[in-house]
């Protein structure tokens, strides 16, 4: 079982997990990471559930970083050690279910690429965004070289990682790492709305957009809007886009199967 580490809350296709070491800044240590492969094996393994959204314990963190103990007491198995994460925090990024990061306060280093692993980012007003790994001696490896200049560009990406510097939340939305920032008050309400909404559309057309944006971008251009049929093929031919045009005329609610 996860355990007391995350927490997780599930209201008809909305799952939230909430990462809880509250008093460690919700830092990620070994029972945490076990927790969030664990949840996420058991949520893309329910059909019901289209949407995840992640967030940390309490208001200063969302996640500190990893357990900076943990890491040096891996030694020389420290490689093996991050490589799991990176495992990890990929079977996130490829999940089937759209992913939020409720992002509630620092997310720095491990916590910055967790939020990165997630489709949306939705952060509050106190948030800070981070990969300050150099000024440790070691650097990002649980995708954040990757997935942050995918993101913002290799530049800014540099910028960031190369002198560790923090974001604020204006800074981060500024940047392009988040897509939206609100009061702390407003986040849980404005994150759960917005998952909401997104699970009331047809299953397959969310697969479709996610899996043709994410593959669609690192093919050439051409080759990506071929992908882009081969996916809405499959999708426009479903008994979800028959039911949800037919709702549409008949000026009635649709009723998705994703099918």
């Amino acid at each position: 079982m996860a355990g007391e580490e995350v927490l997780l809350e599930k209201t008809g296709p909305v799952a939230l997990i909430t990462i809880h070491r509250e008093s460690a800044l919700n830092a990620l240590n070994d029972r945490v990471m076990a927790g969030l492969e664990e949840t996420f094996a058991t949520l893309e393994a329910e059909k019901e559930c289209l949407v995840v959204v992640i967030t940390g314990s309490g208001s200063n963190a969302f996640v500190a970083g990893a357990d900076v103990k943990e890491i040096k007491e891996a030694g020389r198995g420290r490689t093996a050690f991050i490589t799991k994460g990176q495992q990890i925090f990929s079977k996130i990024r490829t999940s089937t279910k759209v992913t939020i990061a409720a992002v509630n306060g620092y997310a720095l280093g491990g916590g910055c690429e967790l939020a990165l692993a997630c489709d949306i980012r939705i952060a509050a007003e106190n948030a800070k965004f981070g990969l300050p790994e150099v000024t440790l001696g070691v650097m990002a490896g649980y995708g954040g070289s990757q997935l942050l200049p995918r993101l913002i560009g290799p530049g800014r990406a540099k910028y960031l990682m190369l002198s560790g510097t923090m974001l604020n939340a204006a800074e981060a939305l500024s940047f392009g790492i988040v897509e939206k920032v609100c009061s702390s008050q407003a986040l849980m309400e404005e994150v759960m709305n917005l998952a909401r909404k997104i699970a009331s559309a047809g299953p397959l057309a969310l697969r479709g957009c996610k899996r043709a944006i994410d593959a669609g971008s690192e093919y050439p251009i051409e080759e990506a809007l071929r992908f882009e049929l081969e996916v809405y093929d499959k999708v426009a031919n479903s008994l979800d886009a028959e039911e949800g045009l037919s709702a549409f005329i008949e000026k009635r609610k649709p009723s998705f199967r994703g099918e």
